[in-house]
């Protein structure tokens, strides 16, 4: 803004400055104006030296001055014959000297401003505020003093872990020197490593809050341009601001927009824009010094395809880690939330995090948020315990769809199929219980769904805990056989699930009698989106009779699940069908309604087995419930 008014104070005074010019020039060159009949006497009486005769005006030079020191004169040119009528009749004859003044003014003026208009749409479009041709190498960043965040370390829930290792930042921004005490440096830049929605970005502005330093955000995907050397002009930029304004955080959000490897996809070899922009950032890492008060936070879901540069030490110093959190996390996240929400008596956080294994801190968030809406929706004065049951359902699998009607024929398949997933956990001992069982269609293509609510968070499964979840996943595929005779494409999504774990017993877990205690293949998901599978070959590093080997070994698995969960569906083959009439009636079924219609009926033991721990966290960091069949 100080800017602006400094040009336009420039122009004013250049336009004053024209106008006395103008002004002394015009007095340097005054003319008097005389009445026609004054050039009359002053022709006759030999005054006049020279004259310049236009179609209008008659001016010229007198040979000695007038009284006011004017020796050239203008008058207005009359037609002879009506000055010699009015001279006839003693009248005195008068020119009006039309005045140019207004005339000059605007011939000097409007060009000008025509000129500056054009000049300053031409730099507000080339440059703006919003980035145009002339800002291209400018950062992009948007900036907030210390004012303009609310956030700190208590609006921050459920990465408990994560807060401490940042707080050593919050105290280094407060007093610098004091960390050079000993002869230590703080980290120069510190990377946050988490999955999509556990609050990253919020751990940052909440440092920024913290300290009450300026803060610096931007996204990777911002430095790159189509024009080659913006992304490295703009990093520069951004760190000169940054030292400008110090002590302060640069923040980077989705840095494996612009930190991925060098060398890496189908364009090896390549010096392309990102590169660049990725070069100027290390350099940038390299130079600016740590004691004066600059620190560089960055985010990512996706370390593992990073530049090994900019993770070596002096460059991005420490990782943190703000992993999904746990029960007690949950617990602390939601009261935060709840906090906004008129709530019932009956709500308790305790069991709706109990019911949300696997969810993050933005899952939770919207799950508070449905189940307000719910609430709403309905014209309750508060939101229930009852609300937020219907929203996790809403989130896990889908939305309800009544309206989609099936045939008699098709509605009898899917309870027997939903009703068989619910028999067998009911079954099996350490399955997840069921929570509810239902025949209205949800989501895409599911035309039921049975969820399971987990009681605790798992990290380890065994073979025998796989083997039961795959009884569990095949039992509704198991009592379609038995009371059908036949099979149906219900249990599409049952049978992809069974054939990973089943792959992953054999091929990661090494849980194959016959194969040994060899990891066969490497796992393409990454540890932070376990369900994300990437498109990238699968590299085999055995032979065709070890594959042969594994797909015999992968369809015995699973034959053995499927024939173990017929043999159990077929001994409580009354009570599927009991089950399967009350679910027609009633389409859904919740854990009280099971529990009564079981009874006290004995659960049937699984085989035993040698417990085998085996790293399956991508089993169960899966949300809270399943939608089973389509």
């Amino acid at each position: 803004m100080n800017k602006r008014q400094f040009n336009i104070w420039y122009w004013i005074a250049a336009f004053i400055g024209l106008m006395i010019f103008q002004y002394i020039f015009i007095t340097a060159q005054q003319v008097a104006e005389i009445p026609y009949s004054t050039f009359e006497s002053y022709l006759e009486s030999g005054r006049i030296a020279e004259v310049q005769v236009s179609d209008r005006f008659i001016q010229g030079t007198l040979k000695e001055p007038l009284e006011g020191g004017q020796s050239r004169f203008i008058t207005t040119r009359i037609d002879p014959d009506i000055a010699q009528l009015l001279r006839e009749h003693n009248v005195v004859v008068t020119g009006q000297i039309e005045s140019t003044f207004l005339r000059d003014l605007l011939s000097w003026v409007v060009p000008v401003a025509l000129f500056v208009g054009l000049w300053m749409v031409l730099i507000r479009r080339m440059g703006g505020a919003s980035g145009g041709l002339l800002q291209i190498g400018k950062s992009k960043a948007r900036v907030y003093v210390e004012t303009d965040i609310k956030v700190t370390f208590d609006d921050v829930a459920g990465v408990d872990e994560a807060k401490a290792e940042l707080q050593e930042i919050v105290d280094f921004l407060r007093n610098p020197q004091e960390y050079g005490r000993l002869g230590g440096r703080m980290p120069k830049g510190v990377l946050l490593v988490g999955p999509p929605g556990t609050g990253k970005t919020l751990l940052a502005r909440a440092v920024a809050g913290e300290a009450k330093v300026p803060f610096f955000s931007i996204s990777g995907s911002e430095f790159v341009e189509m024009f080659v050397g913006v992304g490295a002009a703009r990093v520069r930029d951004l760190f000169e601001q940054a030292r400008a304004k110090a002590p302060a955080i640069i923040f980077i959000d989705e840095l494996d927009a612009l930190g991925r490897a060098r060398g890496v996809g189908p364009m090896m070899g390549g010096h392309d824009e990102k590169e660049q922009t990725l070069n100027q950032l290390l350099v940038e890492l390299d130079g600016f010094d740590p004691t004066i008060g600059v620190v560089l936070l960055a985010a990512t879901n996706r370390p593992e395809i990073l530049d090994p540069a900019l993770l070596r030490a002096g460059r991005f110093d420490r990782q943190v880690l703000v992993d999904r959190p746990d029960k007690q996390g949950r617990v602390q996240i939601l009261r935060v939330h709840m906090k906004k929400a008129k709530l019932a008596p009956d709500v308790d956080a305790e069991k709706v995090a109990a019911l949300t294994p696997g969810f993050t801190g933005a899952d939770l968030a919207n799950l508070v948020n449905e189940a307000t809406l719910l609430a709403t929706r309905r014209r309750a004065d508060a939101v229930s315990m009852e609300d937020f049951n219907n929203a996790i359902e809403r989130i896990v699998a889908g939305l309800e769809k009544r309206n989609r009607l099936l045939n008699p024929k098709e509605r009898e398949v899917v309870a027997y199929h939903e009703m068989g997933h619910a028999l067998v956990a009911l079954s099996l001992p350490g399955v997840d219980p069921v929570h509810k069982v239902s025949i209205i269609p949800r989501g895409v293509g599911a035309l039921g769904y049975t969820i399971q609510r987990p009681t605790e968070d798992r990290f380890l499964m065994t073979r025998e805990e796989l083997e039961n979840k795959m009884a569990v996943l095949l039992g509704g595929r198991a009592a379609e056989w038995i009371v059908f005779g036949h099979l149906s494409t219900g249990a599409a999504d049952d049978l992809a699930k069974v054939t990973d774990i089943a792959r992953a017993m054999v091929t990661r877990y090494g849980m194959s009698e016959k194969l040994g205690h060899v990891a066969l293949e490497k796992d393409q998901r990454s540890f932070l989106s376990p369900n994300a599978v990437g498109n990238y070959p699968q590299e085999h590093n055995y032979g065709d009779a070890t594959a042969d080997a594994i797909d015999a070994e992968v369809r015995a698995i699973i034959d053995n699940a499927f024939s173990r969960t017929v043999s159990l569906l077929t001994e409580r083959r009354d009570l599927l069908e009991k089950t399967a009439q009350r679910l027609l009636e009633k389409e859904t079924l919740d854990e009280e309604d099971l529990t009564t219609l079981i009874g006290e009926e004995p659960q049937l033991a699984a085989p035993s087995r040698t417990r085998k721990k085996s790293d399956a966290r991508e089993e169960v960091s899966e949300a809270a419930g399943r939608a089973a069949g389509e």
